[in-house]
């Protein structure tokens, strides 16, 4: 696998990561606010599925790129 192919690939599997984390994230959301699983919301439910979505929209990417990162003697 070239430089430029591994580039791509990690590249899409940053933006999946943001994307997946987004949209765990507005489900998180959907269950806190509404009536789906409770009358009233599911605070609790919502709150972790909505913090998870977080880690994985922000913390994922992050911790990755860093990873990744070329080393300072090459």
């Amino acid at each position: 696998m070239t430089d430029k192919e591994t580039a791509q690939q990690r590249f899409l599997l940053l933006n999946a990561a943001r994307g997946a984390g987004t949209i765990i994230m507005v489900i998180g959301l959907v269950l806190w606010y509404t009536d789906l699983l409770d009358i009233g919301g599911a605070p609790l439910t919502g709150g972790l599925i909505f913090a998870c979505g977080l880690l994985l929209s922000f913390v994922l990417p992050t911790w990755l790129a860093r990873k990744w990162r070329t080393p300072p003697g090459q």
